[in-house]
């Protein structure tokens, strides 16, 4: 009796649980805005309104100290409003990262999927792949909002030009190449903030190069989560020497922000409509960027921004603090705030912003303003729509996390985006058969938390490289070499030697990590680390065969000494390559596919180190041996170039159709530009202002382009259009990529594509003035060493 009694009660028990788990699964927010009956007869719960009648109604219902409160990352709740608290602040770089608060794991979802960081990816230059990536990090972090673990609101993507090879959060960026970074941030927001899905959330199968945009029309469309492209602007530095991101003054000229800082943000909102923008701690000529009136409110009425403005966080602090720019934390309060920043990350705006109203430096009226915008982002997210497990997205849960749709698109990024630097003698790919031992030596070969780089959240089922490795040969050793990356000394360095003695093939894993480079944190100098370069060079004179090279981080590396050691046969950067990195580097080294990745940025000798980071002109200036900035404008010696990547076979090309000229006022265009507009340069060379062209739209080409697979593998292939402009224009770039595409090829076969040319957008440049300019003459396209010309005339 006493038994049937116990296994009763526990069946109830366990059946109470069970009940108690699946209530907290389908109502993860029990406490949420517009929760019937009690608080969803409001004005603002009311969707068949306008999004701005909506808005304008919750503020109205608002007390001005409840108005303050909203002007923080974390609001604190309404309950008279039946409004609970909210974290603006989430992360979502290349994987959900907890290193904003709206994140946690701990809870049903315990990881999530870790794509390869995005300079990793970026070297894959698919704009396919990146919206991929993007719309599976949606899924993921919907997924996690719906169980309460995420917020709908993430700061991503870093689209920062990687302007110095020092810079610590180059990493994050897709690369130095404004049109790469405008090109990633467009896929980027359009993925994650929902453009390939139905109004009832489902998924879409009609996207092609991003040009479905109806999804996020106006400012009432709906948004899965809101995207935040950051950080606003000409920021790219942490510390170095005396100079931190909090006092640093970004001295730029107006052709250079016009011509490289401000694209990517510019098509970050125009093409790709970004709902939200985040202000960078630096001043821009003398002028904090979050108080910058001028910058923050062209993105509105110029770019047609409709969303929110957030600080990075305590930027706002920064103001008064750091800058010294005003002299009362009340002045910072109220200039940000008139400038068009709408939210504090940080508590600045919650300590200052009453006293500013009383001391009259600032109106409610000015107050009003962020909130609309703050609040519209939040009823297009569906805050305001009652329970959210009831609405477009309610579906997804914990069972949409670390897929093996979502690990298998982690693996094909990283493929795509590790990049083959040299192969001596097709040292490359190993064959398994052949190879009996096998020695890994390095203290990054073992650990998996090297994988993903900075903003990094819990991984799914991280894959070492060691481990990745093993998999494909039956005897492996293994050997640190150093105790970790900073490599201060030999620990380990005996058995390395002895390991690399006696093994068939020698893979050394060196290079960077989190410690080297990170937020807060640039570089000083580009070699190695510590002792790692004495650590290759012993094994490699150690090894009876040539070794193999692999090198870890996103910062440029001086790896000179290898590309010259006949001794190491191979280099490979893998940079950040996510959770399955290990994998996709073993199926590399292994041939199971075709590398095919392309460097997004130059790798400078060490010499470069010479040149003050603060300097941020990208043009060269010899009056004062400055070599200037970026594959577009640098004039010393790289160690590998922009766009630099060997594959396992080799590629031809073949220009099929492009025009030899183009003309602004052919019988076909009926005065379609005002030829009172041409002008003269300082050189001679006359030039059309891009703003006088009457239709762009007309001059459009597609460059038609063959590509020759010669050689015996199957592979996937980056074509990268440049161009040059007519020879001595003033200013002008060297070259600049003005195309890109990947595609798949067949040994010894031809595949043809085609890369459209705008030439308003490509062949144009930017003059002193910071006005764009379109030169006239001979514009040179460039496919490797293929060349054509092709002439713009009046």
């Amino acid at each position: 009796m006493f038994t049937q009694w116990r296994f009763f009660s526990l069946l109830e028990f366990l059946t109470l649980l069970l009940f108690i788990s699946q209530s907290i699964t389908a109502h993860p927010h029990p406490e949420f805005p517009c929760n019937p009956p009690h608080h969803s007869s409001y004005a603002f719960c009311n969707t068949s309104l306008p999004i701005s009648t909506r808005a304008q109604s919750l503020i109205s219902l608002l007390t001005l100290d409840e108005k303050i409160q909203q002007l923080s990352n974390n609001v604190t709740p309404i309950w008279r409003l039946g409004i609970p608290a909210y974290e603006w602040w989430s992360e979502s770089l290349h994987g959900i990262a907890d290193n904003g608060p709206g994140v946690t794991f701990n809870g049903s979802v315990s990881s999530a999927t870790s794509f390869p960081q995005v300079l990793v990816t970026a070297a894959s230059f698919n704009r396919t792949l990146w919206f991929a990536i993007a719309e599976a990090i949606a899924v993921e972090a919907r997924a996690m909002y719906n169980v309460g673990q995420a917020g709908l609101t993430f700061w991503a993507p870093n689209i920062n030009i990687f302007r110095d090879p020092r810079w610590g959060r180059g990493q994050e960026t897709p690369g130095e190449d404004p049109m790469v970074a405008a090109a990633y941030a467009i896929e980027y927001v359009r993925g994650f903030q929902g453009e390939n899905r139905n109004s009832d959330g489902s998924r879409r199968d009609d996207y092609g190069s991003g040009e479905n945009n109806s999804f996020l029309e106006g400012s009432d469309s709906n948004l899965m989560l809101s995207a935040c492209c950051k950080h606003f602007t000409a920021y790219d530095l942490e510390k170095w020497g005396e100079f931190s991101r909090y006092n640093f003054n970004a001295v730029v000229s107006q052709q250079d922000l016009e011509d490289t800082y401000q694209p990517p943000f510019q098509s970050c909102i125009e093409e790709g409509r970004a709902s939200c923008l985040m202000c960078s701690y630096n001043s821009v000529n003398g002028i904090p960027a979050c108080a910058r009136k001028d910058i923050l409110q062209k993105a509105r009425e110029d770019w047609g921004f409709k969303g929110y403005i957030t600080s990075d966080c305590d930027a706002v602090a920064t103001v008064y603090e750091y800058h010294k720019y005003v002299k009362t934390p009340e002045d910072a309060a109220a200039d940000v705030l008139k400038a068009g920043t709408d939210i504090d990350c940080g508590t600045f705006l919650l300590r200052h912003t009453q006293s500013a109203i009383e001391l009259g430096k600032i109106r409610e009226e000015d107050i009003d303003k962020a909130l609309l915008n703050l609040f519209s982002v939040q009823l297009r997210l569906g805050l305001y729509d009652g329970d959210p497990i009831k609405g477009q997205f309610g579906k997804l849960g914990p069972l949409d996390i670390c897929t093996q749709q979502h690990k298998q698109l982690a693996l094909e990024a990283a493929r795509q985006g590790i990049v083959l630097l040299k192969n001596d003698n097709r040292f490359l790919p190993l064959n398994k058969s052949t190879v009996g031992s096998l020695a890994i030596i390095g203290p990054a070969a073992q650990n998996t938390s090297i994988l993903g780089g900075g903003y990094t959240g819990t991984p799914c089922n991280p894959i070492s490289y060691f481990e990745g490795i093993k998999e494909y040969t039956g005897k492996v050793s293994y050997a640190s070499g150093c105790l970790d990356i900073k490599c201060t000394a030999h620990n380990g360095l005996t058995e390395a030697i002895q390991i690399a003695k006696e093994a068939d093939v020698v893979i050394v894993v060196a290079g960077l990590d989190l410690s080297q480079e990170n937020e807060e944190l640039d570089r000083f100098s580009l070699l190695l680390p510590g002792k790692q370069m004495d650590l290759i060079s012993t094994v490699a004179n150690s090894s009876e065969k040539p070794i193999l090279l692999i090198l870890t981080g996103g910062g440029p590396i001086d790896v000179s000494f290898a590309k010259d050691d006949n001794r190491i046969a191979g280099i490979i950067w893998v940079g950040y390559p996510g959770e399955v990195g290990g994998q996709a580097l073993a199926e590399l080294i292994f041939g199971e596919f075709n590398p095919g990745g392309r460097l997004p940025m130059t790798w400078y000798p060490e010499s470069f180190t010479d040149v003050p980071m603060t300097d941020m002109s990208m043009r060269p200036d010899p009056s004062r041996r400055y070599p200037g900035r970026t594959y577009r404008f640098y004039t010393g010696d790289n160690v590998y170039r922009f766009g630099y990547g060997l594959s396992y076979t080799n590629y031809t090309y073949s220009f099929l159709s492009v025009p030899d000229k183009l003309s602004l006022l052919g019988s076909f265009q009926k005065h379609l530009y005002n030829v009172r507009m041409l002008s003269q340069s300082r050189d001679g060379h006359e030039y059309v202002p891009v703003d006088e062209v009457e239709s762009c739209d007309a001059l459009r080409f597609h460059t038609n382009v063959l590509v020759t697979n010669n050689g015996e593998m199957d592979g996937s292939h980056v074509v990268l259009l440049f161009s040059r402009m007519p020879a001595t224009f003033r200013g002008a770039p060297q070259k600049q990529l003005i195309g890109f595409t990947r595609l798949n090829t067949l040994s010894h076969s031809a595949t043809a594509t085609s890369i459209l040319v705008d030439p308003c957008k490509h062949l144009s440049s930017v003059n002193k003035h910071g006005t764009r300019i379109l030169p006239l003459g001979n514009h040179i396209l460039m496919l490797e060493d293929l060349e054509h010309s092709i002439s713009i005339q009046t």
